[in-house]
């Protein structure tokens, strides 16, 4: 009796759901409702039915999973099944790749995609972007041209190297280096440079594809001129110098300088080739920053190549930038992988347009590029940033306690790994949510607010931000602890 009681009971709830099911409006039915018509005006109707169908199917399992109770009180709000809807759209329409807000202080952060290129070059880039352009055309001849005459010519200008080329990242000018210079055959490095760089790549594994042999002299912290002497054979083909730009080892330490590297290597007609990372045309030490080793000072030192990255200390888009010798980088020019490794019209043009500030006097140079300025900004400077944040804050957000303190920034990017700049920072604690959620509400805002979270308190650290993007913060910090 009681099966057959439970059975009625769940015939009668079956029955009130098949009920509301047909009180779902159709899909048709909603695309001739006005709001979601303008919306089939701006966004691809593909985008728009599938948001109303995502709907539809979310109030159907909602349904399913009712109690009697429930059942008895379920109703559909249409007016919110429409901004559901739209709310959809709009976050189907929106680009994956897109802007955000780093209020981490880490200048170079590799996830929010490393160096900002400088806004007096946007309408350079615009122009190639949309345009046909001189990629691989020579004006003066009417014949093909090379792409990489776009920028050879600034690059030894800058660093006073005989020749230059550039490739899609600082990896692949190693690889391409290698490739080129002693395939099958002997290259010298010492243990203590052996680096991981980001996503678990090593410069052992790039050596091993470019074909070379690796030989390994020295130990982890300390490597002598007589091991790179010593190892010399007739298989030898580079000595190699990685500058370890992501770690240091400190201590008791020892390694052999580019100089008396070049004098072994020219004593051994062997060339030498500096790897060193970042690369900056500019001396940091200036500003109170270590010492990274300049493009130019290598160069003049008398490597033979030196390979860099575009995106990192120098402030332009990713790239990997090979300096040196003209006979060598025009044998480079030549092998198979060039094609492979080669960078397109927007890198071209974002790199040239960046290449040319430096053009100007240093002080300019610092002002025109974001990651140079936000490196050498003064803690003065930071501190009125961070004033002014912190007033609007305090006049506009409610729900939340928010103090200054002073901290740290990091330059972030394999850059100056022992590097902390002393910053300003504001600290939010959230009286309504968890601090874990808040940080996810920000981190999910229409323009995501990228923050971290220490001591359970919500922090934003002022040095990354740029002065327009305060309203932004304000803003989003009032929706989400004040609705």
């Amino acid at each position: 009796m009681v099966i057959v009681e439970i059975l009625q009971i769940g015939v009668i709830i079956m029955a009130k759901k098949q009920n509301i099911f047909t009180l779902i409006p159709k899909v048709d039915e909603l695309l001739k409702v006005e709001k979601i018509e303008m919306l089939l005006e701006k966004v691809p109707r593909i985008t728009v039915v599938e948001s109303v169908r995502e709907n539809i199917e979310y109030i159907r399992k909602k349904i399913i999973k009712l109690n009697e109770d429930e059942v008895e009180a379920f109703k559909i709000d249409e007016e919110e099944l429409i901004e559901n809807i739209i709310q959809k759209v709009t976050l189907k329409n929106k680009m994956n790749l897109r802007k955000v807000i780093n209020a981490t202080g880490v200048v170079l952060h590799t996830n929010l995609g490393r160096a900002l290129l400088s806004d007096t070059i946007k309408e350079e880039i615009w122009n190639v972007a949309s345009s046909y352009s001189t990629l691989e055309f020579d004006i003066d001849s009417g014949k093909r041209g090379s792409r990489y005459a776009h920028v050879e010519e600034i690059i030894t200008k800058l660093t006073g190297a005989e020749a230059a080329m550039v490739v899609n990242n600082n990896a692949a000018a190693v690889l391409l280096v290698l490739d080129t210079l002693a395939k099958n055959k002997e290259v010298i490095v010492s243990r203590g440079q052996l680096v991981e760089i980001g996503g678990a790549f090593r410069v052992p594994d790039v050596m091993q594809q470019s074909g070379a042999k690796l030989v390994e002299v020295g130990t982890t912290n300390k490597t002598h001129f007589s091991d790179y002497e010593n190892a010399i054979s007739e298989e030898t083909a580079v000595l190699l110098k990685v500058h370890t730009s992501n770690y240091r080892i400190l201590g008791f330490t020892e390694e052999v300088s580019l100089k008396d590297l070049i004098n072994l290597g020219k004593k051994s007609n062997i060339p030498v080739i500096e790897d060193i990372g970042s690369g900056t045309f500019i001396d940091f030490s200036k500003y109170g920053l270590y010492k990274e080793p300049t493009v130019q000072e290598s160069v003049l030192a008398g490597a033979d190549i030196v390979t860099f990255s575009g995106d990192k200390l120098l402030g332009g888009p990713q790239a990997g930038v090979i300096v040196g010798k003209e006979k060598y980088i025009k044998e480079m020019k030549k092998n198979p992988y060039t094609r492979a490794f080669r960078v397109d019209k927007l890198t071209l043009a974002a790199l040239e347009a960046t290449l040319r500030l430096y053009l100007n006097e240093e002080e300019e140079v610092i002002h025109q590029i974001p990651t140079l300025r936000m490196l050498t900004i003064s803690l003065d400077e930071i501190k009125e940033k961070a004033d002014t944040l912190y007033e609007m804050l305090k006049n506009n957000v409610k729900n939340c306690t928010i103090e200054k303190i002073e901290g740290v920034s990091q330059v972030g990017g394999g850059s100056m790994p022992l590097e902390e700049m002393p910053t300003v920072l504001i600290r939010i604690k959230p009286e309504n949510i968890s601090v874990n959620k808040f940080e996810a509400l920000l981190r999910t805002y229409e323009t995501p607010i990228i923050t971290r979270i220490s001591e359970d308190q919500v922090v934003i650290d002022v040095r990354t931000l740029k002065l327009d993007e305060f309203d932004i913060i304000v803003n989003g910090l009032c929706h989400i602890l004040m609705r």
